[in-house]
């Protein structure tokens, strides 16, 4: 990788999770590639969170800690301060595998009609230990729309001219802010699956992922009608599907995220 390679804006958007913040930070500061600018965003958290954020303050770009409208309003702000040319964001319980950037910045480096990139990611649980793996698969503007997303969010990277032509992200979705982006970007640049652990995906009982998983649908149903799309598509009926069979589905993934706990845990991931 060359010296003057581009730079790589990172934003971690946060509030109240000091338990993995840490983590999180480390895994970003400590990179193989050297030219990321890192931006956290915190919400005014109350937990220690940002103790821990000034003990890394001199190798932070910018940092603030203030109230928020939330996950989706922390990221557009880091992103207005970001001065990269590749932009990613990174949640406050995941972590990046040491060589992502290198091997993410290489890749967009060799394909110039690639507009985001994304490799695998890990589950991991509190300890960080490995419990599963994210379903990630090739995808594209067509497949989206249909409701097959497959991009791990903590492992994929985006040129920023692509965020500056069709973000910022819509502050009213909680939950698929990211699959809204992604429809974004999709509809006039290429997306590649690389093949490749970039990222860990850390599932708790705090998590969004685990409380939430019940508004992501009719969210990615809003991006569907912005866009145009008809009730009768295959989005619209896997939505259909889902809510049909949505506490034997959550008991399924409860099981396979979680074995030994069954149903004592509640939710998972998509």
């Amino acid at each position: 990788m060359s010296e003057t390679g581009p730079l790589v804006s990172i934003v971690t958007p946060s509030y109240n999770q000091a338990r993995f913040l840490e983590q999180t930070i480390q895994s970003v500061l400590n990179q193989d590639y050297p030219h990321i600018e890192y931006i956290i965003v915190d919400g005014g958290s109350t937990d220690g969170s940002v103790d821990i954020i000034r003990r890394y303050a001199d190798r932070l770009a910018w940092w603030v800690s203030e109230p928020d409208r939330g996950q989706t309003d922390a990221i557009n702000k880091g992103f207005a301060r970001a001065r990269g040319q590749i932009f990613a964001w990174l949640n406050s319980d995941d972590t990046l595998e040491p060589h992502a950037v290198r091997e993410a910045v290489a890749y967009l480096q060799a394909h110039p009609d690639v507009g985001l990139v994304y490799g695998d990611a890990n589950f991991i649980d509190e300890e960080g230990r490995v419990i599963g793996r994210y379903p990630a698969a090739q995808t594209d503007y067509r497949r989206l729309r249909r409701g097959y997303v497959h991009i791990p969010q903590p492992a994929a990277f985006f040129r920023a001219s692509l965020w500056h032509r069709v973000g910022p992200l819509d502050p009213s979705f909680y939950f698929a802010m990211d699959y809204d982006l992604w429809v974004r970007i999709a509809r006039i640049s290429r997306l590649k699956y690389v093949p490749r652990v970039w990222a860990n995906y850390r599932i708790h009982g705090d998590a969004k992922t685990m409380r939430a998983d019940d508004r992501c649908w009719p969210e990615m149903l809003r991006v569907h009608f912005r866009d145009g799309g008809s009730w009768f598509s295959i989005l619209v009926l896997k939505y259909f599907i889902r809510r049909a069979i949505g506490p034997l589905w959550l008991w399924y993934r409860n099981r396979r995220l979680f074995p030994g706990l069954g149903s004592r845990t509640s939710g998972g991931a998509s």
